[in-house]
């Protein structure tokens, strides 16, 4: 430092040639900055590098960059969107209140379901079933049980229902459904074979061999069968068309069969109970068809025989014919006594 002050120095500091002093600091800082900026370059290198490696929904846009706000949704979607939007609402309201309203059910029972409507349009409409295997029904039943009438569609009618909903009526023991297109409908049908008709309460139903009911008396087709009454008369069917079969010549005579206390039967015969033992009914019937081979003993004014006494027969007659037996014997006591 000199006397004024000032240091003294080389121009030209080391690394530098030709600068000395503060120009070198200077130059020195002129070129530090210029790393800096040579820096700040190479870090904007390195960000664009690493944003192009982000996934595509974490870059920030452009206009996001530049401040300009993106287009709005109603921009981005379709014109008429909107407009179909609340044509759809409105259509919903209208459908739930006609469907709560009970004339969307009215409409289905009376015309069928919207789907049969356009399938019948479109010529796939049920104009034939073929029914095989009917023995004691009616194909008008068979189509109720099915639920098939001119309503229905080939294309939309459910084999599965139709066939559960005809194995719940007890007469079909087995079914099969199958579609024909364009417009038929096959079912095959196994039914049960009814072995007699079972009266309780007042009430006949129609009966298996194993006793099972399998119809109701609604009409006389079932009019020839063996009829059984009484508490499990049907689970007894088994011995009463056993007694019908030993009847021999009467068979044809035995009308009905009344299982009485759950012990043993009594046979009605053209009007006449035959009471029959508890041990060895069979037995007994072979008296009767002896007796009446040899004494025509149904054919007398009687309304009952009592077989359940091994060693005799006892008759019960009619009323009349028991007034006219105690008139006669008035009479012949008088007789006597004269």
């Amino acid at each position: 430092m000199d006397g004024g002050g000032r240091v003294s120095g080389p121009l030209s500091p080391a690394g530098f040639p030709g600068a000395t002093g503060p120009a070198a600091r200077f130059a020195g800082q002129g070129v530090a900055g210029q790393g800096l900026a040579g820096q700040g370059l190479a870090g904007q290198g390195l960000a664009g590098s690493v944003l192009s490696r982000l996934p595509r929904f974490l870059r920030r846009s452009d206009s996001l960059r530049r401040g300009r706000p993106g287009p709005s949704m109603a921009e981005r979607l379709p014109r008429g969107v909107g407009a179909l939007g609340l044509s759809t609402a409105f259509g919903a309201l209208a459908l739930a209140g006609f469907v709560a309203s009970g004339r969307y059910d009215a409409f289905v029972a009376e015309n069928g379901r919207p789907f049969d409507i356009l399938a019948r349009i479109a010529g796939f409409g049920v104009e034939r079933v073929t029914i095989s295997g009917i023995s004691r029904m009616y194909e008008r039943e068979v189509l109720a049980a099915a639920g098939i009438d001119w309503r229905a569609s080939v294309p939309f009618l459910d084999v599965a229902e139709v066939r559960a909903r005809l194995l719940r009526v007890p007469l079909i023991a087995s079914v099969s459904v199958r579609k024909i297109y364009p417009r038929e409908i096959v079912i095959n049908q196994v039914e049960r074979e009814p072995a007699a008709l079972w009266q309780m309460n007042g009430e006949i139903s129609v009966i298996a061999a194993d006793g099972t009911i399998i119809d109701t008396m609604r009409d006389d087709r079932y009019a020839t069968l063996p009829l059984v009454v009484g508490d499990d008369a049907n689970t007894k069917l088994g011995e009463y068309l056993a007694l019908v079969a030993a009847a021999g010549p009467l068979a044809d005579r035995i009308r009905a069969g009344t299982y009485v206390s759950g012990r043993r039967w009594t046979l009605k015969l053209d009007g006449v109970d035959i009471r029959l033992p508890e041990v060895e009914p069979g037995a007994a019937l072979a008296r009767l068809v002896e007796l009446e081979r040899a004494n025509r003993l149904l054919e007398k004014d009687i309304i009952a025989v009592d077989l359940r006494m091994p060693d005799r027969v006892v008759v019960r007659l009619t009323e009349e014919a028991a007034a006219a037996r105690a008139e006669a014997s008035k009479k012949t006591k008088k007789g006597t006594a004269t």
